[in-house]
């Protein structure tokens, strides 16, 4: 109601007897919700005790439109920025106590603790997302300290993804979490590991200064497959979702997110797996919800459309050969653009009914997959180590974090609740 009418209803209200019209309430904030968060911490100089943080993490809750990131305990943050990744472009934020932060969005702000308060860019959109990449440096002498000749890095982190880049001429002395070890460019080393667990990690690194130093890399001169390898896997952005048919059907349908940051790319190709058929395929860029055009390619029909698949065969186009694929706006210097493809395959070997129990036996390459059972299935036989949780429907989700350069084969099996056939 605007004033004006508020202030006309409460007169004749007061003059004639009547009630006043009830205040209208605000709408509560909406709940803050955030996912594919990676941490790269930047060790500086060790006299500084103080470290650059690259913060990337997605906004989640439909129609948000404010963003809060905390600001630690115990560190001094300075050199603060903000980027939308879809743009690459700074945006506005401001500094506010855990007060503000709890009636904008974070219920469990912490009353005693600074945030970043982030307008964004755009509301986040239903079935959407919003990157964001939060910069700033932490001075905190009693997380990065010095002891002797070597200098430590000890902190529990409660991301899932992250690295730590040592400073110039330093190797690792020893870490307590399993990681891989990489060369970033201009030679400094760097740890990347992943946390599959519930809570925080307590990551202790030491290192030490190197007696000579080597000179900074050339280009590096590795096979395709090597480069594949020595990628920083917890950097990786990819993620897949199965959703399993009943099994007599043999099929299921799926998406994976892929961000795309090369300028100038307009296209992805999805090269379908031998053995497997798809269809009903879709796309849409989670930053905006916009729907993309989609087409499927097969045989000859690739060749002509001018799809180069070099890197995605490991031999010529086949006439059975089949990709899908997406075409969007070229990606931005400086900004990205991220994917969801979704897709429905049939796959008889892959995935199958024997006698009561269905059976998946897939081999998955990306860092995270996740298998969502069929309603009414129960797990009953899973050959790889996974979480398990509930949807929103109530069907039985396992999440897989491989955290190595590989693939892992699934066989996975299930029944469904209640009295098999067999025995009715």
């Amino acid at each position: 109601m605007r004033p004006l009418a508020a202030a006309r209803s409460s007169f004749v209200a007061l003059v004639f007897g009547l009630p006043a019209a009830p205040a209208m309430a605000a709408d509560p904030p909406i709940a803050q919700a955030e996912d594919d968060e990676y941490t790269r911490y930047e060790l500086l100089d060790p006299a500084t005790a103080a470290f650059r943080i690259t913060y990337e993490v997605t906004a989640t809750a439909p129609g948000a439109t404010v963003f809060f990131n905390p600001i630690r305990k115990g560190s001094t943050a300075t050199d603060e920025a903000v980027l939308d990744r879809l743009t690459g472009r700074p945006l506005p934020f401001d500094v506010v106590p855990g007060s503000v932060a709890r009636a904008g969005g974070l219920p469990d702000a912490d009353l005693e603790t600074s945030y970043i308060r982030i307008r964004l860019a755009r509301p986040v959109p239903k079935e959407g997302e919003t990157r964001l990449l939060i910069l700033k440096t932490y001075a905190d002498p009693k997380s990065y300290l010095r002891e002797g000749d070597t200098i430590v890095f000890s902190r529990s982190l409660g991301i899932r993804r992250n690295a730590i880049v040592l400073p110039p001429g330093y190797e690792v002395a020893s870490l307590n979490v399993p990681s891989q070890v990489l060369t970033e460019p201009d030679g400094r080393l760097l740890v990347s590991f992943m946390n599959a667990g519930p809570t925080e990690m307590p990551v202790a690194l030491k290192a030490r200064r190197l007696l000579f130093p080597p000179s900074p890399p050339g280009p590096p001169a590795l096979s395709q497959d090597a480069a594949a390898r020595l990628q920083d896997r917890a950097r990786q952005d990819r993620e897949i979702v199965y959703f399993l048919n009943p099994p007599e059907t043999h099929s299921f349908d799926l998406y994976h997110d892929y961000t795309e940051t090369r300028p100038g790319v307009d296209k992805y190709l999805n090269v379908v797996r031998k053995g497997s058929t798809a269809s009903n395929p879709s796309a849409l860029i989670l930053d905006t919800g916009e729907a993309l055009k989609v087409e499927t390619l097969r045989g000859e029909a690739i060749t002509r459309a001018g799809i180069d698949l070099t890197g995605e065969l490991e031999g010529p186009v086949q006439p059975d050969t089949e990709v899908v694929v997406v075409r969007f706006a070229p990606v931005t210097a400086g900004g990205s653009v991220r994917l969801r493809i979704s897709e429905t395959y049939s796959d008889p070997a892959r995935y199958r009914l024997e006698g009561d129990e269905l059976v998946f036996d897939r081999s998955l390459g990306r860092p995270r997959n996740a298998i969502v059972l069929p309603a009414g299935f129960y797990p009953t036989a899973c050959s790889i180590p996974a979480t398990v949780s509930q949807t929103a429907d109530g069907r039985i989700r396992l999440d897989f974090v491989n955290n190595r350069p590989d693939t892992i084969d699934v066989l996975l099996k299930g029944r469904r609740r209640g009295r098999p056939a067999s025995v009715r």
